[in-house]
């Protein structure tokens, strides 16, 4: 190496230190707008022409809604491939917006839109799922019940990565929270499949398809933020999700088994002297009664209109402390950690509610909701072009945008035009009636942002995986194992459209 280029700087240091400078004058900027403003609000009178130096509030009055929807949209796509965290991009750009069009006497519309949510007591159901879900993965249930289901389905083809996804399907009527489902079957049923030479292509995407489960198998989180945010029955959307769920996990099955069956050094199965017999196994099914029956009651009080979402929540919560004793696992330690889990888990949901409320609420005021709904219905499309083309359009949103960001920034918008058509079937099926319109394409909408969690290049689901995967296993190998699973969740997705009593059977049972 000359002595020239050992004191030439990296690329990467270079460009480091550019950035910081942009992102130190970035703020230095804001910092002074910011001070100069509330001079203004506070010397000033906000009526009046006159103000200090200068003043932002309104310049953007007379911006169309045209150019108003690039502009933000297009600063939200900005700021956050920049990395900055949506919590606080979405609401800051809300506000910041609502004072560049209305000035200061618009701000008064931020607590109209937050404190309806505030009151809203379906909410209070989320920390109270996610806290019995952070409890029993505390108490150590997940792995007794990976266990069981290990062994027995084991002696089969392909058994260990279909009873992952077993135990994917009943964790996540458990959990309902993607993250964990997937970095906990990462942890448990990888090294498991990996010691018995399973095909890695099999073995993580089964990790991952089961692991996405937890967004549209009851009690999901999502189904009760689309409920609020679509006002919807939380009851009858978990109801409408449970035949697609219990469908895709069988799809997921289905196709490991066959995969195996077919070519047995993809998925061999234990060897004789590490399985279990009948008798074993049904002693095995001692552990599962707890946990099980938990869930079961919860749902059924759930499902049968004896609680409310947040009633039956509450009890699987107490109930999740039980079984925690029950099971010689519950400590102060675990209390407090789940605790601490359930209280940043629901701060970061809740902030970006309350921020994109604030967001898409001022947009749809601006007259945002009649401009794209004139935008897609202009195109000419069928009513299933148009649900085509939002699918579309949610795949490609999730490959960027937090779960809860796209609900708030999308369902506002499209289910007004959902309610705008009529679906009469497609290519001749049944059709879909009108009154559960809304519902129907709630669970579309679910089992959509499960492919939007596979969907390579920045699907969540792949990276929760690649943080416990081993390191000879590449990137790479992750996005190809998602793609076939992918395929099936659309598949399913179809299925449901072509058929829509999937989803609208079990309701239309509780309408009548």
């Amino acid at each position: 190496m000359s002595p020239t280029t050992a004191t030439l700087p990296r690329p990467s240091s270079t460009w480091g230190r550019i950035w910081t400078w942009v992102m130190i004058i970035a703020a230095a900027v804001l910092i002074f707008i910011s001070v100069v403003e509330i001079i203004n609000s506070a010397f000033y009178d906000p009526y009046g022409d006159k103000h200090f130096l200068f003043t932002l509030g309104g310049i953007l009055a007379d911006v169309g809604i045209g150019k108003l929807t690039f502009l933000m949209f297009g600063s939200l796509a900005v700021l956050l491939m920049m990395g900055l965290p949506m919590a606080f991009v979405v609401g800051g750009l809300g506000v910041a917006f609502i004072y560049l069009v209305g000035g200061p006497t618009m701000i008064n519309i931020i607590p109209t839109r937050i404190f309806p949510l505030m009151a809203n007591p379906d909410l209070a159901a989320i920390p109270l799922f996610i806290f019995m879900a952070s409890m029993l993965e505390r108490a150590g249930l997940i792995e007794e019940m990976f266990d069981v289901v290990y062994k027995w389905m084991g002696g089969l083809r392909g058994g260990l990565a279909a009873a992952t996804i077993l135990a994917s399907t009943i964790l996540a009527a458990m959990v309902g929270v993607i993250g964990a489902a997937v970095v906990t079957m990462g942890i448990i049923a990888l090294p498991a499949m990996l010691k018995r030479h399973y095909d890695h292509k099999i073995a993580l995407g089964s990790i991952m398809a089961g692991g996405t489960l937890g967004i549209l198998i009851p009690p999901s989180i999502l189904a009760i933020l689309y409920a609020v945010v679509a006002q919807q029955s939380v009851g009858q959307l978990y109801l409408g999700s449970v035949l697609p769920g219990l469908m895709l996990s069988g799809m997921y099955i289905g196709y490991v088994l066959l995969r195996s069956w077919i070519n047995p050094s993809l998925g061999p199965a234990l060897p004789k002297a590490e399985r279990v017999d009948t008798l074993g196994k049904l002693k095995l099914l001692v552990n599962l009664i707890a946990p099980i029956f938990l869930v079961f009651l919860v749902l059924g009080l759930l499902f049968g209109g004896i609680a409310t979402p947040v009633e039956a929540a509450g009890i699987g919560s107490f109930g999740a402390i039980i079984v925690a004793m029950m099971h010689r696992r519950f400590s102060l330690q675990a209390l407090r950690e789940a605790s601490i889990t359930t209280a940043r888990a629901s701060a970061m949901v809740l902030w970006i509610i309350f921020g994109a409320s604030i967001f898409v609420g001022f947009f749809i005021l601006q007259g945002g909701q009649t401009f794209i709904t004139e935008g897609i219905l202009s195109t000419g499309l069928s009513p299933y072009g148009i649900l085509f083309l939002m699918m579309v359009m949610l795949v490609f949103l999730g490959m960027f945008l937090d779960w809860v960001g796209i609900l708030l920034l999308t369902v506002p918008i499209f289910v007004p035009i959902i309610k705008s058509l009529t679906f009469d079937g497609f290519l001749g099926g049944p059709p879909v009636p009108g009154n559960v319109e809304v519902l129907w394409f709630g669970v579309l909408y679910l089992v959509n942002m499960q492919m939007s969690f596979l969907s390579p290049p920045f699907g969540y689901a792949l990276f929760y995986l690649r943080g416990v995967c081993p390191p000879e296993i590449s990137m790479a190998t992750i996005f190809k194992s998602s793609l076939v699973f992918l395929a099936i969740q659309a598949i399913g997705l179809a299925l449901c459209i072509v058929f829509p009593g999937i989803i609208t059977w079990l309701p239309s049972l509780s309408f009548n």
